[in-house]
């Protein structure tokens, strides 16, 4: 299921057009249809407010003016428990001893 604060990828007649982020979701007016605030991650950014059924925002296809339109949900790669680990990782899960550092750990020795 997606929902707010999650990246999806918009294909746009069929090809990937762009990646934003589900700002929003509310009831429309119309009964069964949402309202679905987009942080599109262009330059600039933009923001876009669709009107879609529940299924559309799940990933299933629609059109838009007979342009075929897709919302695929990004699930990234790296499990969330590697994520929230300072430590780097092998392939296979073992500890490799190196360690993540913030960036802005390093300015501040600059």
């Amino acid at each position: 299921m997606t929902t707010i604060n999650d990246l999806v990828l918009v294909h746009i007649d069929n090809k990937p057009g762009f990646y934003a982020r589900i700002e929003n979701v509310s009831p429309d007016v119309k009964a069964g249809w949402w309202k679905v605030k987009l942080l599109v991650l262009t330059i600039p950014v933009q923001i876009y407010t669709w009107i879609l059924e529940e299924s559309q925002i799940n990933g299933a296809p629609f059109t838009m003016g007979g342009t075929p339109v897709l919302m695929e949900k990004v699930v990234s790669p790296e499990p969330a428990t590697q994520a929230a680990n300072p430590e780097a990782n092998d392939d296979n899960g073992k500890k490799t001893g190196a360690k993540v550092v913030s960036i802005l750990d390093r300015k501040k020795k600059e």
